[in-house]
């Protein structure tokens, strides 16, 4: 069930939800992401950055996801999430990835343009979807870090010339989301306005938002409470994502809610029990919240919930 994206966000894209895309850096993330999808019945997309890459070690990670994946009744992607280079893209094509993002936002467009379909040429040979960002968005997260000043939204007219060259199978946009915990100074914001423009000038496009966790403050809480120093950490409001999920956001980028939630319950173990050592017992306790999490975000933020089996 290791597919590519084109028929999970087809589905998506006719019954208005969303698909969450979760971040791993470890077997512990990637077996909570993909048992929480599989509990739900739930597409799911499952993807590392290059940093991770290097984590893991490149050469384990399609072995190791498709083991989890053989017995499932789900469709799982194996993304690239912010590949910089053509040859990451590539790269991460010929190791058995089924999409590669190509991140040329920060390239003059027309660069972004050439290289973008220098991707989608080589990765469709191979059966490989890809998903392409136009505008920059603000913060950090692994290997991207861009200031706030050099952040800029969307223009939904350059999106629909973008598309139509590049023949890109999704695309990531600019509304005001932003890379990891510390999104929003004063009330969150969204610009549905460019998301609706977007959505009727590219009604078969679907459409991704990177930078959109949440942000739970109840790990926020709890991570500070066992010694952690996380403040005035926030994300983007969960009533803010459901709603985008039923214009044409098909796939919500999520890394920095689970990387809060697997610290805080790790540190939480930790304090209550510190006399224990066994490294499988804490892991599995924060394995266990992160299912919770992200559980809760596919039911009910992104309502991609029992529709697995849908999109097989």
């Amino acid at each position: 069930m290791l597919v590519n994206s084109k028929t999970i966000y087809a589905h998506a894209l006719k019954h208005h939800y969303g698909i969450g895309a979760f971040n791993f850096v470890n077997f512990e993330t990637l077996h909570a992401i993909i048992t929480s999808a599989e509990k739900e019945k739930s597409p799911v997309i499952v993807q590392t950055s290059t940093s991770a890459m290097k984590y893991m070690g490149k050469h384990t990670i399609v072995p190791l996801v498709k083991s989890l994946c053989d017995m499932l009744a789900i469709p799982v992607v194996l993304n690239l999430d912010h590949g910089k280079t053509v040859e990451d893209c590539i790269e991460a094509i010929d190791l058995g990835y089924t999409n590669v993002m190509f991140d040329g936002s920060s390239l003059p467009l027309e660069e972004n343009i050439a290289k973008t379909k220098q991707v989608v040429e080589y990765a469709h040979m191979h059966n490989v979807t890809v998903e392409a960002e136009l505008g920059v968005l603000a913060g950090i997260e692994d290997e991207v870090v861009v200031e706030k000043n050099h952040s800029f939204y969307t223009d939904p007219k350059v999106a629909q010339e973008f598309v139509k060259q590049t023949q890109c199978d999704s695309l990531a946009i600019a509304i005001g989301t932003s890379h990891g915990a510390y999104k929003f100074k004063g009330n969150a914001q969204l610009r549905f306005d460019i998301l609706q423009e977007v959505g009727k000038l590219l009604p078969d496009t679907p459409i991704v938002l990177h930078g959109a966790s949440s942000v739970p403050q109840q790990y926020v809480k709890k991570a500070e409470q066992y010694g952690a120093q996380l403040h005035s950490a926030n994300g983007v409001p969960e009533n803010l994502l459901e709603k985008a999920c039923k214009l044409n956001v098909c796939k919500v980028n999520v890394d920095t809610d689970l990387r809060i939630c697997y610290t805080a319950s790790i540190r939480e173990y930790l304090y209550l029990y510190p006399s224990e050592i066994d490294i499988r017992k804490y892991n599995t306790y924060a394995m266990e919240e992160l299912q919770l999490m992200i559980r809760n975000k596919i039911k009910n933020v992104f309502h991609s919930s029992q529709m697995g089996t849908s999109t097989k």
